[in-house]
């Protein structure tokens, strides 16, 4: 799944939540947004993969320049045969052989230090935009928590005042009985 369809989800989401009838908030369904931000974290991983992808390239690639080598060899050690007779050309063919077969290392480790930069280099990128991803997604959760901490005040402050209300009218009325009480028997 891609991480930007998962970012389109979470926008319809929030676009789609339930309005609070006092102030902005909205209601999000809390098991959903977890399971989102899950699907999110376990898309990250493919720049892992594709560095695995090429550090699998790699040893096919040694094994090309080591079967290369091995023919090359292979190919100098017939032709030294061939010219047994003479020392001159053997030891030249020799020579030729350890360079070719010394060129076929260093071009196998020329690959292999590319191949492991280029996967360093992946997982860097990967471990990146991982962490990326992570602090994006934390810092929308601290929004949401923030704008819901603001939306239970508001509602403990409604509550409240309606509390004090009704005990200030409460007491009023009280008052009015127990002054009624007081005027009544003394007349």
């Amino acid at each position: 799944m891609d991480i930007l369809h998962l970012i389109d989800v979470l926008e319809e989401i929030v676009g789609g939540a339930r309005r609070i009838p006092v102030g902005q908030g909205i209601v999000i369904d809390r098991r959903r947004l977890l399971e989102l931000i899950d699907q999110m974290r376990s898309t990250v991983p493919w720049e892992v993969k594709e560095a695995q992808e090429i550090v699998a390239e790699k040893d096919g690639v040694l094994e090309e320049a080591r079967r290369e080598g091995e023919g090359i060899v292979h190919k100098a050690e017939l032709e030294a045969q061939a010219l047994l007779g003479e020392t001159t050309i053997l030891q030249a063919a020799e020579r030729e052989a350890q360079e070719i077969v010394g060129r076929a290392d260093a071009r196998a480790a020329a690959v292999l230090e590319d191949a492991q930069q280029q996967m360093q280099a992946k997982i860097g990128q990967a471990e990146q935009a991982a962490a990326n991803q992570m602090d994006e997604a934390d810092r929308y959760a601290l929004e949401m928590l923030r704008r819901l901490d603001q939306q239970l005040a508001a509602f403990s402050s409604t509550v409240r005042s309606g509390i004090d209300s009704l005990e200030l009218r409460s007491a009023e009325a009280a008052d009015e009985i127990d002054g009624a009480e007081a005027a009544g028997p003394s007349q």
